[in-house]
């Protein structure tokens, strides 16, 4: 008799579990393991409709005013809730034309024109991220001959942030790696630093 250091079932549970590994015949690899999930109840949904919520608004919209919105199965109800959106965040309610659906919509225009970075639409990028959601910076440090190259923006206070937040965007793509704001933690590549 020869000393084993495995149990006696070892190599039987490791082929089949090497078993289950093999490809099943007549399956493509490529396919999804599971149904995406529409999140729209109404499956006719118009491209504007997606488009809104997707693009024009996916930075400032709600949780929740996500959730009733794709929950909305006419166009009408659609048209209400946008409107009702807009009427929500107008700094004089009742009173057109409404500032701050304006000035969304030039923020947009802004980063689209100056923050694109080849194919990606500028308010697809960090800076236009930021810029959409806290406006313009209060000061901007390029530092072009930085490797990679960084720029810094300054915010005396930013809302829903607090007092002075600063956002360091680096690489070519300026892609946010830095974010200090003196009411939180430090946060670097998307992690807290203490």
């Amino acid at each position: 008799m020869y000393w084993m250091p495995f149990g006696k079932g070892y190599f039987l549970s490791l082929l089949l579990a090497s078993l289950c590994l093999l490809p099943c015949p007549g399956k493509s690899q490529d396919a999804p393991t599971t149904v995406p999930r529409n999140p729209w109840r109404d499956p006719q949904v118009g491209e504007k409709y997606k488009q809104w919520l997707k693009e024009d608004v996916v930075y400032i919209v709600t949780d929740q005013e996500r959730k009733e919105f794709r929950n909305l199965t006419a166009d009408k109800q659609r048209d209400e809730f946008i409107a009702a959106f807009w009427e929500r965040r107008n700094p004089m309610p009742g009173s057109a034309p409404n500032s701050f659906k304006e000035e969304h919509h030039r923020r947009i225009a802004y980063v689209n024109q100056h923050f694109g970075a080849g194919p990606i639409p500028g308010w697809k990028t960090d800076r236009g991220r930021v810029y959409i959601v806290y406006g313009p910076a209060d000061s901007v440090e390029p530092h072009l001959g930085f490797s990679p190259p960084t720029e810094i923006w300054n915010y005396a206070s930013a809302e829903g942030l607090g007092r002075r937040a600063v956002f360091t965007f680096t690489d070519n793509d300026y892609h946010l790696t830095d974010l200090v704001v003196d009411s939180l933690p430090r946060i670097r590549d998307g992690q807290r630093v203490y």
